[in-house]
Order: structure tokens, then sequence, then C-alpha cells
């Protein structure tokens, strides 16, 4: 398969068509082998229009979804990302190539593992894979002038928003209602606002961001 081909038609035809005009985000994701992401056995199917599951509960997402999602975080060449539940690491791939350094916070260490080796044959070397808990973050390397969540989630994520600089953002889907939407919140002081700005096509919760459990009685 002509890699390098299937990539530019992605570009041309699943993100430029739906209003990402940011040239720096276009030109990291044609040049990115989206491919490399996937176990071998799926290779074939990273540039297609649709979701890609690569390991229980993770799901690479749409290059539409995906390039309007990081349009929306406006990746800055000065902001130090935590990108939390980097999964194999492509989303990775992409912002370290906009900004300055990305720390990438992964739940699962298989899967942390793969991350920092695709991270490491890319020469990506302003980014950095650490195993721990996506959803309490990583305090302790921050605080982050942006983080980027590329999963849909079910509840605000308070810990998150409490590790952004002030005057960051965080960049996440958010699905309430059986609908799914990307979203930005800024940071100003100890308030916090939430900004909707596309419907997205993913359904499925990323692991440990579902809606907590009520109790009816």
């Amino acid at each position: 398969m002509d890699f390098e081909t299937a990539r530019r038609h992605m570009v041309e035809s699943q993100v430029r068509p739906h209003d990402v005009t940011d040239l720096g985000l276009q030109a990291a994701m044609e040049t990115t082998p989206r491919e490399i992401f996937l176990p071998v056995e799926l290779r074939d199917q990273a540039y297609v229009e649709r979701e890609i599951e690569y390991a229980p509960g993770r799901l690479l997402l749409t290059a539409r979804d995906f390039s309007k999602l990081a349009a929306i975080a406006d990746p800055r060449p000065t902001d130090l990302v935590l990108n939390a539940l980097c999964g194999s690491g492509y989303s990775t791939a992409i912002l370290a190539q906009l900004t300055e350094m990305v720390v990438s916070l992964e739940s699962d260490e298989a899967l942390a593992g793969k991350a920092q080796e695709n991270l490491t044959s890319l020469g990506k070397t302003n980014a950095a894979v650490i195993t721990g808990d996506a959803w309490a973050g990583a305090e302790d390397q921050g605080p982050f002038d942006l983080i980027f969540v590329g999963a849909a989630i079910a509840r605000e994520p308070s810990p998150l928003l409490q590790q952004l600089k002030d005057g960051g953002r965080l960049a996440t889907i958010l699905r309430e209602d059986g609908i799914s939407c990307g979203v930005l919140y800024r940071r100003s002081g100890d308030a916090f606002a939430c900004t909707k700005y596309f419907d997205a096509s993913t359904q499925s919760i990323a692991p440990g961001f579902e809606a907590p459990q009520r109790f009816v009685f």
C-alpha cells in the first residue's frame, strides 16, 4: 500500500474540507505516518474515514474529528502540553511538531511503552511518555499551557483543569445526552469556561472518563 499517497489524500479529503485551515497542523498530519501507531494487521486501514479500535477501549479518531479537535486546541510553539491518554502516541507525534514540549500520559503500561517506541522511531525528542492515571493527570509536571484529551469523555475533567496555567486551554470531546461535541475549556483565575465547537462522530467513552454512577433510592 502507498501510505504516503493515502496520507496526502486523507488531508485533502478529510481535513481541509472541514474548516481546518492551519497549515502547520495540515503539514504535521501529512508527514506523520499514522499507520505505525496501529497493529500491523490494521495498518492498511490507517487512512479510512472511520474510527479504528487498536486496543481494548482505545480508538484512533477519524482524521476529521482529530484535526478539528487539534485546531480548536490551538497548539503554539511555546506551549508545554499534557497529552492525557495518549494511547500508542499518534496525537503526541502531531502535537510535538507544533509545540515546545509534550508530556504524554498513558494508563496502560504496554501502550505507554509502544507510544515511546513509536515516538523514538520518529525522532521526537521533545515528547516523553509516562505511565499513570490519565484522569488524575500529571500535576508534578505542570502547570500546562494546553491539555489535550483526544477521546470522548462523559464528565468535566476537573483534576486536569486544575493543572492548567491561568489562560490555559483543555481540548476534548464531551459526550452528553447521546451527543459528542468537540469542546475547549479555558482557565481564567479560578474559573473555567467551556465552549462547544463542533459535533463529533465518536461515541465510545475513554477508560477512566466515564460518567459517575448515580444511586437511585
